[in-house]
Formats: C-alpha cells, structure tokens, sequence
C-alpha cells in the first residue's frame, strides 16, 4: 500500500503552498501540489480607478514586485494606447534588472544553499535534517562565507532598483508611458558603480558557487525533470514596438515543446479550474476569467488555477527562457558560457531539465542581464521625457506579458466607465504549481516529483530540492499528502 507522506510547512520558499503525494518502493508514485492560501486581488481591483493596478499588483509578492509593476504597466500602456518614451523603456528595464539580480541571489544563497551545506550550529543553518549534506570541509566554509556575502549583494541590487524606482520593495515610479523618475547624469552613475559590485560578484562568486553544489550533487541534474514543455514571454523590452508578440526583447518570446522551439499566441492561454476551489470546472482565457472562490468545491484541493497553453501544461522560469535563447540563438555570450558550464560538468543539454539546470539557468542569466544593464545605462538620454501622456478611456481592454525572476507573467485588464470592471493576474506560481486540469494532466511541480527516489522518507531532502529549485512563489506553506495510502507522518523541512 503506498505511504503518505506530508510535509507542512516547506520553509524558505514565498507563499502558502502544499503538496499531496504517495510513496510506494520508494518511490513517488503521485504527488499534488496545493496553493492553500487564497490571493482574492482581482476581487480587490474591481471598480477602483485603473492606474491603481500597478501599486495593488505589486502587493502579491514582496520578492518580484517589480515584475507586477512593470506588467501592469504594459496592461494599461495596450489599453490606454501609450508606449513608454525610450528613457521609461530603458529605465523600466533597469529596476526591473537590479530585481531579477535581487531575487536569484536571494532564490540561490538564502532559499536553496541550506539544502546542500550543513553550515554552523547557529540559525539559520539551524534546526535542519542531518543527512545527505555531502559538500566537503573547505568548500562548505566557503559557501557559508558566500552566503553573508550576498546579503551585501543584494543590499546593493536594492540601492540600484531605488536610484530609479524610489524606493524598493513596492516601487513608486512606473506608470502607464514609463516611469515618474527624472533622467540625470548622478542617477546613472550611482547606479553604475553599484552595478560594477554586483557584477563582480556574480561572476567571480554566484556562477562558480552553483557550479561547486553542481559538481558534489551530480545526480540532481537527472531529477526533477518536470514536464518538459517550456514557455517564456520574454523580458526587458529592446524597442518601442507596440505589439507585444513582435517585440524584440532580451530573452525573447517562445516557448519549448519536444525539444523545439515555437511561437507564442496568447489567444491560446487558458486557466482550467476543474481542482481549483473556485466556481466552475472549464478552462476560460484570461481576458474572460472568473474568480468566485468556492472552497467546498468536491474533489479541488488547491487555490491555484491551472494555466495552460493549447491545453498543456509548462514549465516557466529561468530555465525557459535560457531553453528558448539557446534554440533561437539571440545571446551568443549566453550559449557559449551555457555550453563551456555543461562542458565543464560533464553533462549535455539535456541535463538542464533539472534542479541542477534550472540554478545553472539563473546564474547564467544573471550574467547577461548585468552586462546587459551596463549598456543600457549608456543610452540613457540625460534630461530629455521618462514619461508619455495618457488619458483613460471610458471603455477599452488590455494585457501585459512579461517575465519575472520565477517566470511568465500575464495580467488582463478591462476598463468600463473609465474603472476596471475584470483583472486577472496569471502569475510564474500559477502555471508551475498549478493543480491537475480537467484531462488530470499535472502541473509542472507535480509532473517533477513523480517516480522520484525517496530515500529517507522521514527526511525528503529530494522532495524540498526539487519545489524549491522552481523557486515556488504562492506564500510559505507546503503540505504532502496523498488521497490514497497511509500517513507517515508530518514534517517541517528548513
């Protein structure tokens, strides 16, 4: 009979989260993953006016507010027909960026390191599970020194954000046609010689870091696969085209499925509520969605909806976007530090569908955002407009897509009598933890758990390293249960 095993709640991870699964021979045999903790912001927006989406956005999540705010944005930019000046095009990138760095150091050294170093008798290496730590003496002192060493990092990627946002987490200055912040010579220099800091610190500490865990837990790059279907909306707008899906972008648009690369039509997107607690068990657009919560709802047991794109369920994050840059072959530096890691490892592309893959993912990609970043500072054009007029339409429709540090990112906005009659938020989370739809496909995090090894299962070090290598955003709690089998017991993973 297969064993249940719950885990609640999984710490170092952002949001309320849970999981069911079961264990038979040791192996996971199913696994759910629950969002246990209703978000309700699209009920909060309803009639408010619809520049109030960018800063009530942004409250979803204290790690990738920016994201929200620059989405929102780019909703309300389509709907009130306005394109940023090119210094609020540029601008927005740049807090954008110093977020993207913000949160993969923190996702790596404050969220994940502590699963694969023992570190002192001190919080917060402490209260831990005591087995499977396997990096050696020398090298576990220098991740636990590193790991100090990017709570400096990050302080300066939040200066960097707040030179332009105003400050940092919620950012004050991103509105419709740009940004708010005035484009001076001093702005550009303080954030330069921080950005000059935070780069060092990724290419002489971050990448060489992942790659030690990398090396010491070889058999993380064959686990945690997950569905192979990878979709990206693409991130930091590289001109001021106003359609979203001509866009040229840094990391581009596209998605990955059987190993190909393919457009994206948002047309396609749907949101299946069939085991969401909310009323209704159809898949609806975006543009379309409801959200009636119904927590009675029989046999729902999560309040994530399941997103999926021609019906399937994908995989968002670093890991997609990396995917699509090395198949269309946009950022040539990327794939030749992608390949010579993967060389240097030991492994192929194919290992990058993985734990192992998606750290390396965000390491490289915070590489090409910095140097990204330093060019862009150059084409700031001191002085002139970070900002376009706009006037509110009584009536008009709209959406954003764009990436945040966890993945695609899509909200829609419809204004009546110049208020916002329906928003919908589709955030990274969403499509990764999402629940089985109406066809019983899994999302991606359950997808990545299924048929896992379990050694130990009073200690599920496999389990935590794998959610977490997603960088699971839903707020803090994850449960591991099963509908079927019996109760081994309940657990708090740190």
């Amino acid at each position: 009979m297969p064993a249940k095993i719950m885990v609640d709640p999984l710490t170092r991870i952002e949001g309320h989260l849970a999981i069911e699964a079961s264990v038979d021979a040791g192996r996971i045999q199913e696994a759910r993953v629950v969002g246990s903790l209703y978000r309700g912001f699209e009920e909060i927006l309803k009639d408010r006016e619809p520049q109030d989406a960018i800063p009530i956005t942004q409250r979803i999540c204290g790690v990738c507010p920016v994201s929200h705010a620059v989405t929102s944005a780019q909703c309300l930019d389509r709907a009130l027909g306005v394109m940023p000046t090119e210094n609020g095009r540029i601008i927005r990138n740049l807090v954008q960026g110093a977020n993207f760095l913000q949160s993969h150091l923190v996702h790596f050294y404050q969220l994940s390191l502590l699963d694969y170093v023992r570190g002192p008798q001190a919080p917060p290496f402490v209260p831990r599970y005591e087995n499977d730590y396997r990096m050696p003496e020398q090298a576990e002192k220098q991740l636990v020194s590193h790991y100090l060493q990017a709570l400096q990092a990050r302080i300066k990627t939040h200066e960097m954000a707040a030179i332009f946002a105003g400050k940092i987490p919620h950012v004050a200055s991103i509105v419709p046609g740009g940004v708010t912040t005035p484009a001076t010579v001093d702005k550009v220099t303080a954030f330069l010689w921080r950005l000059n800091e935070v780069q060092e610190f990724i290419d002489n500490v971050y990448l060489p870091d992942v790659m030690t865990v990398a090396r010491v837990y070889r058999d993380y790059a064959e686990m945690g696969a997950g569905p192979r279907n990878l979709l990206s909306f693409g991130v930091f707008d590289l001109d001021g085209e106003p359609e979203v899906t001509k866009r040229k972008r840094l990391f581009r648009m596209g998605r990955v499925k059987g190993g190909k690369l393919l457009p994206v039509d948002p047309a396609q997107i749907t949101e299946d509520t069939r085991f969401g607690w909310y009323e209704g068990d159809g898949a609806l657009a975006p543009a379309k969605g409801e959200t009636r919560p119904a927590p009675s709802k029989k046999d729902a047991y999560s309040w994530l909806k399941a997103p999926r794109y021609e019906g399937d369920a994908y995989e968002v994050g670093p890991l997609a976007r990396v995917m699509v840059a090395l198949l269309d072959g946009s950022l040539p530096d990327l794939t030749a530090s992608a390949d010579s890691a993967l060389k240097e490892l030991g492994f192929e592309r194919r290992h990058l569908y993985s734990v192992t893959g998606r750290h390396l993912a965000r390491a490289l990609e915070a590489q090409v955002i910095a140097r990204a970043m330093r060019q862009w500072l150059l084409e700031i054009k001191p002085n002139e407009p970070t900002a376009a007029d706009f006037k509110v339409p009584k009536q008009a429709e709209g959406f954003g897509l764009w990436e945040a540090p966890r993945g695609a990112l899509g909200h829609w906005i419809r204004i009546e009598d110049r208020k916002i009659a329906r928003y919908q938020a589709v955030v990274p989370t969403t499509w990764n933890g999402s629940p089985r739809d109406g066809r019983g496909t899994p999302g991606p995090i359950e997808a990545a758990l299924h048929g896992v090894a379990v050694k130990d299962e009073k200690n599920p070090f496999e389990i935590a390293r794998i959610v977490r290598s997603f960088d699971p955003c839903i707020a803090c709690a994850v449960h591991l249960a099963t509908p079927r089998g019996e109760g081994l017991g309940e657990f708090q993973l740190l």
